[in-house]
């Protein structure tokens, strides 16, 4: 019995939040092939070359909410799962997307087993919302290892940037936050990833689970 192709599109503002997930759908997903994108037009483009059967959307983007984004691609394109991501957690987002179309929702914080167990449950054609339950159990407080910014070779600073990215704050919302510019934040970022030695973001969440840093 053949096993179909999987092509999957992710599209998030951000070039290494949606390059991670791509190469996690790949490596850990068995999809052939997963395009990182930036831009919806850039979506459109590939849109018009191939239908894939996942579409990974983060739920801001620099036009704003995906949500009209999201009701085309579910009208245009009905067999592809869509799933939607976001760093927010507020369940009136997660009922939006719903209603938009959305086959389902994640938070950005949650682990990448969850993650693969999401996507191979939208691939069945099955849904996935995250129920109150589930919701409670993810915002319990686990025991955490605490370590400073210094154990790990970073100034303060990029600890404090370093505390907003595992919480899967974008860039802008972190220069928001630390009344940064956006370049500034790229480059913290970079060290960071260049400290810990890793190439993601999703890779950087992976390595200090367990940990909090303080």
């Amino acid at each position: 019995m053949n096993t179909p192709f999987r092509h999957a599109i992710v599209i998030d503002d951000h070039p290494l939040v949606a390059r991670g997930i791509a190469d996690f759908l790949i490596s850990h997903c068995h999809f052939e092939q997963a395009h990182a994108i930036t831009s919806v037009d850039a979506l459109w483009q590939q849109l018009q070359h191939h239908t894939p059967q996942l579409i990974v959307l983060d739920f801001w983007l620099p036009e704003g909410t995906s949500l009209p984004l999201l009701k085309q691609l579910h009208e245009q394109c009905p067999k592809t799962a869509l799933l939607v991501i976001s760093a927010d957690d507020d369940a009136v987002i997660q009922n939006k997307v719903c209603n938009m179309g959305a086959s389902g929702f994640i938070h950005k914080q949650e682990s990448p087993d969850v993650f693969a167990q999401v996507v191979e449950t939208l691939l069945m054609g099955k849904t996935w919302f995250p129920s109150a339950e589930h919701h409670a159990q993810r915002n319990a407080q686990p025991k955490e290892i605490p370590v400073t910014a210094a154990e790990l070779g970073l100034t303060t600073r990029q600890g404090e940037v370093l505390v907003m990215v595992l919480m899967g704050l974008p860039n802008k919302r972190i220069a928001q936050k630390l009344s940064l510019s956006e370049q500034t934040v790229k480059e913290h970022v970079t060290c960071i990833l260049e400290r810990l030695q890793v190439k993601t973001r999703v890779e950087i969440i992976t390595k200090l689970r367990g940990r909090r840093v303080e």
